[in-house]
């Protein structure tokens, strides 16, 4: 009886009630939480933060005397056709980056969506010009798309006397632009939609194939509704690169030919605060195109994200 009235006991020392406020919660935020908190503060929120006062002050680079000048900076900008014409051809270049590599990169993906050390081979072709650098990638189609190029060269050589400027036409510049930083855009694409391919359960496809469904059917109807999360990761990134590029304008065209038809908002920005050393103004628009990206970015991610719930 002794034995087990200390073993009925035993439990009730074992068991002590925890002091409140001795929780690993601080430490563990301090550990791994702090870091990166603190990485992101000083790289992204302490930016956009001066930015945002900066565009509040006539500032530039070589002025010594900084002045509040309040909201001056953003009238101007409503004012300001350089810039309202940046902005016309930001939004064309990307409408049209979004648009093409979606739709081409759904149908490689498609069509390389099998076993095989071609296809394999294939994936990494298509997937190379993402990994190579802007600038490079820029210089080379600059040669490619040039009046002497190999490209105008070829249609010579067909019998066509005046091949078309593709850099220097201002009514062609753009869409070249644009087809560049669409070819390099569309590995990102492929891979992505592959993933999402992987992902589509093979017994639905057999079943509708049972049941006499074509190839067009069952995409439409199995396999095109499973992308939607593919297709918001796509739809997302293009837009925030394309509404963001520089490196392309400034190495391929410089803005031109002309004034401005090819200077997108990013290439506007760089030039008011380092060429025109109005870094207050330049501020303004930057501002201006955070905003703008935040706001299609969240945008597009409400519509497609209810899409794939409703899907």
């Amino acid at each position: 009886m002794a034995v087990d009235t200390e073993i009925r006991r035993e439990p009730r020392h074992a068991q002590a009630p925890a002091r409140p406020g001795r929780g690993p919660g601080l430490w563990h935020f301090l550990t791994f939480a702090a870091p990166g908190t603190l990485i992101y503060f000083c790289f992204v929120v302490l930016p956009i933060g001066l930015s945002f006062g900066y565009s509040l002050t006539n500032q530039a680079l070589l002025r010594p005397k900084t002045q509040f000048v309040g909201l001056r900076n953003y009238k101007l900008l409503l004012q300001d056709d350089t810039f309202l014409q940046s902005l016309r051809v930001t939004t064309i270049l990307t409408l049209i980056v979004v648009i093409v590599p979606n739709v081409l990169g759904v149908a490689i993906a498609v069509l390389l969506d099998r076993k095989g050390w071609l296809y394999n081979a294939l994936r990494s072709v298509f997937f190379t010009p993402m990994v190579i650098s802007s600038v490079v990638i820029s210089v080379i189609w600059t040669r490619i798309l040039a009046d002497d190029g190999p490209i105008n060269q070829a249609l010579r050589g067909l019998g066509v006397r005046q091949p078309p400027g593709w850099l220097s036409d201002p009514d062609l510049a753009l869409y070249s632009l644009s087809s560049i930083v669409c070819w390099q855009m569309l590995g990102f694409c492929v891979v992505v939609y592959l993933a999402g391919l992987q992902g589509v359960p093979q017994d639905l496809a057999e079943a509708a194939a049972i049941d006499g469904a074509g190839p067009v059917r069952r995409f439409r109807s199995i396999t095109w509704p499973l992308l939607a999360p593919a297709l918001t990761i796509n739809t997302v990134v293009l837009l925030i690169s394309a509404f963001k590029i520089f490196d392309h304008v400034k190495v391929i065209t410089n803005g031109g030919p002309g004034t401005g038809t090819t200077a997108t908002v990013a290439f506007v920005i760089l030039q008011e605060g380092f060429v025109e050393n109005r870094t207050g103004y330049a501020s303004a628009e930057a501002v201006v195109m955070l905003v703008i990206i935040a706001a299609l970015a969240v945008l597009a991610l409400r519509i497609l994200q209810r899409r794939e719930v409703q899907l």
